[in-house]
């Protein structure tokens, strides 16, 4: 089998660390055999499966043990888990991390720095984030904690068309905190309104340039149209000339 060792050796004992089975590992009385392209050999005795791989020089990998019968593949081992790796790390990659971020607040935040804050917080959100709300209180300020409750669901009313809070106030020395999070589906229905919004730029813009083409167009056809006119105006000319000159002879 390409200079790896028969299944009746190594192959057979080891425990592949994906759990995958493989070869002589797998138990069970009967496969779906697919090749490593594709291709479907049906199902076949599991004895008969292995026969085949061998000849083939490939390994019989159990893909979908909970399928009836279940389905195993012809590769090389060593080629699968590497592949298997890869898509691993590429999917990983692509998972979306949320993060959560941080907006600190005075008891008695004035208006213009909350709304600030406030539009930080929705595009926190819109990203898929998650928002920590810190309230810090200084000196007897926090002989009074209903302030920071105040203070906390007075910012949380300004977003919460996008958000929803996860963990209620909770006051921890002189912080009090609460997390909010993105309203389930935000950051699909803003990801849709910024494609609609591309499109409908697209369309403007094409609109745009159909209309200066047209414009391009009737100006064209208004100049072609001023020099028939002054050619039948030359033409005129040059016949009553001609006629002039034709009467002394």
């Amino acid at each position: 089998m390409n200079g790896r060792p028969s299944m009746g050796g190594r192959d057979d004992r080891r425990r592949p660390q994906s759990g995958l089975r493989v070869n002589h590992r797998i138990r069970v009385p009967e496969v779906r055999v697919v090749g490593d392209t594709g291709e479907a050999f049906g199902v076949m005795p599991t004895h008969e499966a292995l026969r085949l791989a061998e000849d083939k020089g490939l390994d019989l990998i159990e893909i979908s043990p909970r399928a009836v019968p279940p389905v195993c593949k012809l590769a090389d081992f060593g080629k699968y888990k590497y592949e298997l790796s890869k898509k691993t790390k590429q999917a990983r990659k692509n998972a979306s991390v949320v993060e959560i971020k941080e907006i600190k607040l005075r008891v008695l935040t004035e208006e213009h720095d909350l709304e600030f804050k406030t539009k930080h917080i929705r595009r926190f959100l819109e990203e898929g984030n998650k928002v920590r709300l810190l309230v810090t209180f200084r000196g007897r300020e926090i002989a009074h904690p209903q302030t920071g409750h105040a203070a906390l669901k007075r910012i949380v009313g300004m977003v919460e068309d996008v958000a929803v809070v996860e963990a209620q106030p909770n006051l921890e020395g002189k912080r009090m905190i609460m997390i909010i999070g993105p309203k389930p589906g935000l950051a699909r229905k803003v990801a849709e309104a910024k494609r609609a919004a591309l499109a409908a730029g697209g369309a403007q813009a094409a609109a745009v340039k159909a209309a200066e083409e047209a414009i391009a167009a009737d100006d064209y056809d208004g100049d072609a149209d001023d020099d028939d006119d002054l050619d039948d105006d030359d033409v005129a000319e040059g016949t009553g000339a001609t006629n002039g000159a034709a009467k002394p002879a």
